[in-house]
């Protein structure tokens, strides 16, 4: 099914922050195994403590928790890119541990923009601090059905500056932008 005037919800997580055997829920790559619960109803307690404390151990990198300071940065910077790609954002959210954003992105490869915009916030990071790895490596993409939907994911998103993540809307624009740079 396509989505709705080429409207997705996309969201994903930082570097080593949402592991295979997680007690809020998990999914096994290519659904390989069947896992009860998800983060809305996780699964019984110490289900997958086991898999939880190796997937850590293979981690090459400690996961990563992003200050206040990097959420702005990090955000600013997915915004800059995502919009340099002529996506049509009107939200965004970073905490720090996860994204979310809603955006129309015409002839789909979404996926493959995000990551764009993903790579661009790594080195806006790097020019600050000391980092080896910030994002998971892929995104999960929901599309959306209809304005109903587009709406309560607008709301959903925003509702996140509530729990202490950076939130960007359309209406605010890209105020931090020197217009005389082009630098993307």
């Amino acid at each position: 099914m396509g989505a709705w005037h080429g409207w997705y919800h996309v969201d994903g997580h930082t570097y080593g922050t949402w592991a295979p055997g997680d007690p809020r829920g998990w999914r096994e790559k290519r659904h390989k195994k069947h896992v009860e619960g998800d983060y809305l109803n996780p699964p019984l307690p110490g289900t997958g403590d086991a898999l939880h404390a190796y997937s850590h151990e293979q981690l090459k990198h400690t996961p990563v928790h992003l200050t206040p300071d990097q959420r702005e940065v990090a955000g600013k910077a997915l915004v800059e890119m995502l919009v340099h790609q002529d996506i049509e954002l009107i939200v965004l959210s970073l905490d720090a541990i996860h994204y979310h954003l809603l955006g129309r992105f015409g002839n789909g490869q979404v996926r493959q923009r995000v990551g764009r915009a993903k790579k661009h916030a790594y080195f806006r990071l790097r020019e600050q601090w000391p980092v080896q790895k910030v994002w998971q490596r892929l995104s999960n993409v929901t599309p959306i059905t209809d304005r109903a939907h587009q709406l309560n994911v607008f709301d959903y998103i925003q509702r996140h500056k509530g729990k202490g993540a950076w939130v960007w809307t359309y209406r605010q624009g890209l105020h931090w932008q020197d217009p005389n740079t082009q630098d993307l």
